[in-house]
């Protein structure tokens, strides 16, 4: 064992930094099916033979696209516990928060009706507000305090342990053990699946990572391996107390709420935690009706997953479908929903994009402050409950929606934003969400639910959100512009390509994103053949593009980082998880302040000269 700590040593001595300072990384070497396994396959043929360097592992493929799901450092922690414990990598999965992984387990176990016993070595019970996860949640299971292993005994339906034991020793666990959370105190905790024969239980636990909280963040994950391998560990100098207060000026200025926001560990972290206060909130001012979730099909396939998994989680949740893109209007498609949920007598929860993804439209702010705030009535003639609105700012942050001047001034309104983005330029995956005057009662349930799940954002991205969010207007106005150049010029190009972007009336109001949607024009007998041709030839730009400019032009998901330019298809990337009829093959590119319009624009020129003859594009 000592020899493959060694060997570790040495890896974390040829450490690629952006493993540690970046949240998305390359979807040319991403395989998803293999999204873990082929990484550390490739990674261990490296340690095997010693003779590997920085740049060799840069090369590596990609082990997850996100890290929520995971990252190449918690993959490799993940492996190094696995080799300690003598378990397959797969059984050992890394959280970023102290709770979620029982929150994981009740979930999966409440679904399937399975009974849960909770054992516990520590002073303190390792689940934070037990009343409100079993009468919100309804999760059911038996907490037990035991003095040592000896306590713990054999019982029906799946048997936790959980502890603070060191990481560098085999836990030795007894058999009626199915799975164990080991505590960091600091940062986070790691799950060790002894019983793989429960059903689907590897899957399950990662899909609540991927969805509902995030894995051990780089930095920690690193901090812990180097603790590991009895390396000297680097602390930051913390001030914690200054950096959120920053970050809390920021918001406020940015989105005009005069309230407190909540800062959590990812953009879906403070998601499931804003849904649930607002759930909890309706069950217990209307305990008697159903909720509806108003949401779009096709939105990030992030929201659209967390917002229908939590639908399946709550007997009284139920979904409806808004219509937003492709010819569907916003506002028309949800006075229709509120109608149908109104004369079901229900409560509405609305859960909205501005502008929309992947097709960044921006709906008529005073038509939909209209449409929100109309009184409804219900199949018996009674006024309907008003609704809620909960809107993802993360493609425009700093558009004032929750000021007293906003159009939505009197709808109680959340806004919320994933950090991953413009805020941290790409550096921590962090979110946050705030509210108006007329939804402040709601701000307290959302912090409740969020504690619960310990999703706070930890030190390490309060940092890096204090230092980037103060640049972040001037960064999107410099992004903005280079974007409407780049759309200019392709218009100009090309007029037969379609393209989805905020109009300049829209601009002057703020909407200002540094990301554009394109469908490149096609041809074909019928109209399969046609949408089969566009598809191809959105997928061979994006591959021209990162080919000719692999410096500057990335396959990722992501935007609002600080340089480079991002090319990427909604339909395999951020719609991962949406239903097929429902993604999107369009191109979705993104622009940093710094990129060189002038040289993408001559190479989109090449490409069209080369394989849309018929279009007549000329070089100028």
């Amino acid at each position: 064992m000592q020899t493959f700590l060694d060997s570790i040593r040495d890896l974390l001595q040829k450490l690629p930094m952006n493993w540690v300072n970046l949240t998305t990384h390359r979807l040319d070497i991403y395989n998803e099916t293999m999204a873990k396994s082929e990484f550390l396959l490739e990674l261990k043929k490296l340690v095997v033979n010693g003779n590997y360097s920085t740049q060799d592992l840069e090369q590596l493929p990609t082990a997850y696209d996100y890290i929520r799901l995971g990252h190449q450092l918690s993959s490799l922690l993940e492996w190094v516990l696995a080799e300690i414990n003598d378990v397959a990598n797969e059984q050992v999965i890394s959280f970023a928060s102290h709770t979620m992984p029982l929150l994981a387990i009740l979930r999966k176990n409440k679904l399937n009706r399975q009974a849960t016993t909770i054992y516990y070595d520590g002073d303190n019970a390792p689940l934070i507000d037990e009343p409100r996860l079993k009468d919100i949640y309804d999760y059911h299971y038996k907490l037990q305090e035991v003095k040592s292993i000896d306590g713990i005994k054999q019982q029906d339906g799946t048997v936790v342990f959980v502890t603070q034991r060191a990481f560098n020793k085999p836990l030795l666990i007894p058999k009626c053990v199915d799975i164990t959370v080991n505590n960091h105190q600091i940062f986070g905790s790691v799950l060790l699946i002894h019983n793989t024969e429960i059903d689907k239980i590897i899957s399950d636990i990662q899909h609540v990572r991927r969805r509902e909280t995030i894995a051990m963040t780089p930095p920690n994950a690193l901090r812990l391996l180097k603790a590991l391998v009895n390396d000297k560990i680097h602390q930051p100098v913390e001030n914690q107390q200054q950096d959120k207060q920053i970050v809390i000026d920021c918001i406020q200025e940015n989105t005009g709420s005069t309230l407190t926001p909540l800062i959590a560990s990812s953009g879906l972290s403070i998601q499931y935690a804003m849904i649930m206060g607002l759930v909890e909130n309706a069950i217990k001012q209307y305990p008697n009706k159903a909720i509806k979730i108003i949401l779009p099909p096709n939105c990030y396939g992030g929201t659209n997953d967390q917002s229908r998994r939590i639908a399946d989680l709550m007997d009284n949740v139920e979904i409806v479908d808004m219509l937003v893109d492709s010819g569907q209007d916003l506002v028309s498609s949800l006075d229709e929903a509120l109608d149908r949920v109104a004369k079901d007598d229900s409560v509405a929860l609305i859960l909205a994009e501005i502008p929309t993804n992947p097709r960044v439209e921006v709906p008529d702010m005073e038509a939909l402050a209209e449409v929100l705030t109309r009184k409804r009535m219900t199949h018996n003639n009674k006024l309907a409950t008003e609704p809620f609105f909960m809107v993802d700012q993360t493609f425009c942050p700093n558009v004032k929606l929750l000021h007293q001047s906003s159009e939505l001034k009197d709808v109680q309104t959340i806004s919320f934003a994933s950090g991953s983005k413009f805020p941290s330029g790409g550096r921590c995956i962090a979110g946050y969400c705030a509210a108006n005057t007329a939804a402040k009662n709601l701000l307290p349930l959302i912090s409740s639910h969020l504690k619960l799940s310990d999703n706070s954002a930890n030190s390490d991205q309060l940092q890096t959100l204090a230092e980037n969010m103060p640049s972040m207007p001037t960064r999107i106005k410099q992004a903005y512009k280079k974007t409407r150049e780049l759309v200019n010029n392709i218009q100009a190009l090309l007029p037969q390509a379609k393209i989805y972007y905020v109009s300049d009336a829209m601009a002057q109001r703020g909407f200002m994103p540094s990301v554009f949607s394109l469908d490149l024009p096609t041809t074909g007998e019928t109209k399969q053949q046609r949408s089969e041709n566009q598809r191809l030839l959105n997928i061979k730009l994006i591959k021209f593009m990162i080919k000719q400019h692999p410096e500057i032009c990335k396959n990722c998901v992501s935007y609002g980082q600080l340089k480079g330019s991002y090319w990427t298809i909604p339909a395999t990337s951020t719609q991962g998880t949406t239903k097929e009829e429902d993604k999107d093959y369009i191109v979705r590119v993104a622009l940093a302040p710094d990129v060189d319009v002038a040289l993408l624009s001559q190479s989109f020129a090449i490409f069209c000269k080369v394989n849309l003859d018929d279009f007549n594009v000329t070089i100028e």
